[in-house]
């Protein structure tokens, strides 16, 4: 191969790599913390799962909060939309489509705030890596900013 195309290719794979995180590569401490306390890997199939984190239970709104909703679409296009499709189709990472259908809203905020510590030690975030090839990068949301992702991927799976 030609350097220039090489090079092109490493410009561009920098490129998505700075878009999808968040400016930061830092753990936040709740993964510090999750990666000190537990040394087993968690089997999390299906809905039933909580995954690894401080979010036990999640309540949620009926109808959807369209408030929370509007609230994530720029943290949506921001953080996200490089390497998440709402559909089913795999960008870098997975299609978002049915995400609330096959996981527990506890395990979706737990992967948003805890990523590292799920993606080391949650069967259900390490199938997905094995999809995707790619982890993703820590995106140092709020609770509140992850709640409002939660809501929005609940109206892209149709909730109401």
């Amino acid at each position: 191969m030609n350097r220039k195309f090489l090079l092109t290719i490493s410009a561009m794979i920098s490129l998505l790599v700075i878009r999808c995180g968040s400016g930061t590569q830092k753990e936040n401490q709740d993964d510090k913390t999750a990666a000190n306390n537990t040394d087993t890997v968690v089997i999390s199939q299906g809905t039933n799962s909580k995954g690894i984190g401080r979010f036990k239970e999640v309540k949620l709104t009926h109808p959807l909060d369209e408030g929370m909703i509007s609230g994530a679409q720029p943290i949506y296009n921001a953080k996200c939309i490089a390497c998440h499709k709402l559909t089913n189709e795999k960008l870098v990472g997975p299609g978002w489509r049915g995400i609330t259908d096959r996981r527990a809203p506890e395990w979706v905020m737990n992967f948003i705030t805890n990523t590292q510590v799920m993606l080391d030690k949650d069967l259900a975030a390490q199938s997905d890596l094995v999809t995707c090839i790619v982890r993703m990068p820590n995106q140092d949301l709020t609770d509140e900013q992850a709640r409002q992702m939660l809501e929005f991927m609940r109206k892209n799976d149709g909730k109401n």
